[in-house]
C-alpha cells in the first residue's frame, strides 16, 4: 500500500518561508515515479504547484509559473522523501497543500494537470499579511 504523509505546513507571515515534507512508503522502486506538490485554496480548483520525475525525465521539475524562482522542489538520496521549500510566501499561496505521486505514464505534464493516483492528506499552509 502506497502512503504519502505530509508536514510541515504551519501559520507564516507573508515574506516568510515554510518547507513542506512528503514521506513516501511502500511505492515500488522498480516502478516509474513522479511525485509533486498540489494546492486547493477555499473555493478554487486543485492545482499543480511543483513536480518532478524521480529520475529527472520529462523536463523535469516543472512549476507553476505563479511560484517559479519562489518554490524548490526536491527529493532525499532514497528519493522516499519529497520536500518543497517556498520562500517570500504570500497570503495567495494559503491552501491546503498535497502530495502525490504517480508512475506518470502519460508524462509529468499530465501530472502537473492533477492526474496522479496516489494523494496525501493534506497540510495546511497559512500566510497572513
Amino acid at each position: 500500500v502506497v502512503q504519502l504523509v505530509e508536514s510541515g505546513g504551519g501559520s507564516v507571515q507573508a515574506g516568510g518561508s515554510l518547507r513542506l515534507s512528503c514521506a513516501a512508503s511502500g511505492y515500488p522502486d522498480n516502478r516509474r515515479k513522479c511525485m509533486g506538490w498540489f494546492r486547493r485554496a477555499p473555493g478554487k480548483e486543485r492545482e499543480g504547484v511543483a513536480v518532478l520525475d524521480r529520475d529527472d525525465r520529462d523536463g523535469s521539475p516543472r512549476y507553476a509559473s505563479s511560484v517559479e524562482g519562489r518554490f524548490t522542489i526536491f527529493q532525499d538520496n532514497s528519493k522516499n522523501t519529497l520536500y518543497l521549500e517556498m520562500n517570500t510566501l504570500q497570503p495567495e499561496n494559503s491552501a491546503i497543500y498535497y502530495c502525490a505521486a504517480d508512475p506518470c505514464w502519460a508524462g509529468l505534464q499530465r501530472f502537473m494537470d492533477g492526474e496522479s493516483t496516489f494523494w496525501g492528506q493534506g497540510t495546511q499552509v497559512s500566510v497572513s499579511s
